[in-house]
């Protein structure tokens, strides 16, 4: 009778075992999905198509004005209209992937998609890794995954974008937003505050902020900017009074 015991309780904890070791292995996977999903996402050329539709094949962003394919490169050379579009583009990206994730991988998934979105609006395989500098997919980062930070970002984004002094110290600026994104991730998770419609509050929280904020500060730090920017031609509003001078 011992032994009969014995005998199903190794049998209870082999079954166990075995769900478990499934269970990783399933995780395991859909996290993989939901990080090569954001990649392919954040990948989507919003800058090189508006410049495409605008100058009709014309111009490349990369070759004109600060030579980035971003929003604020896109309102230079083709206009603030075109350069919104590219910017809401943008921010949609890092939004979607984030609800991407979380369908396929939950709490994990949402934060590791959107942060893979950040990586592949800065390093596109399609073309040659050279992206734009993520700030605005990272705005769709957090307004989908810390939505209970997202009014203090935008009240640091407008100190730093109205200061003559930060604006004209880029680096510096996203730094110092940077700093706060990850210093307030860390703060919601260790008091597990509440996340308006984004999901909890976890260890992924800072450490997907920390990654973006990485990627888009190595994007800062070693953009180079031309000595004489030069305009390209655009649309037929090319020289409309939202014409921003580069």
């Amino acid at each position: 009778m011992f032994g009969v015991v014995c005998r199903n309780l190794r049998g209870v904890k082999r079954t166990r075992s075995s769900q478990s070791n499934r269970t990783m292995v399933r995780q395991a996977a859909d996290l993989s999905l939901a990080g090569l999903a954001g990649y392919f996402v954040g990948t989507f050329p919003s800058a090189d198509v508006a410049s495409t539709i605008a100058t009709r094949g014309a111009a490349d962003l990369r070759s004109s004005g600060s030579g980035n394919p971003g929003a604020v490169n896109a309102m230079q050379v083709l206009g603030k209209r075109w350069g919104y579009a590219v910017m809401a583009a943008d921010i949609g990206k890092g939004a979607l992937a984030a609800g991407v994730g979380r369908r396929i991988a939950a709490t994990n998934g949402a934060h590791l998609c959107a942060t893979a979105a950040v990586i592949g609006h800065c390093f596109p395989v399609w073309s040659g890794f050279r992206g734009g500098k993520g700030v605005a997919a990272s705005v769709g980062q957090c307004l989908a995954t810390f939505p209970a930070y997202f009014p203090i970002d935008l009240a640091v984004a407008a100190v730093t974008a109205s200061s003559p002094r930060w604006k004209q110290r880029a680096f510096a600026s996203t730094a110092a937003a940077s700093i706060t994104w990850v210093g307030a991730s860390v703060l919601w998770w260790q008091r597990g505050w509440p996340n308006a419609w984004g999901p909890p509050a976890t260890a992924a929280l800072p450490l997907g902020a920390t990654v973006s904020s990485a990627v888009i500060l190595f994007k800062f730090a070693n953009a180079v900017t031309p000595a004489a920017p030069t305009p390209a031609p655009t649309s037929p509003d090319h020289g409309s009074s939202d014409k921003v001078p580069t």
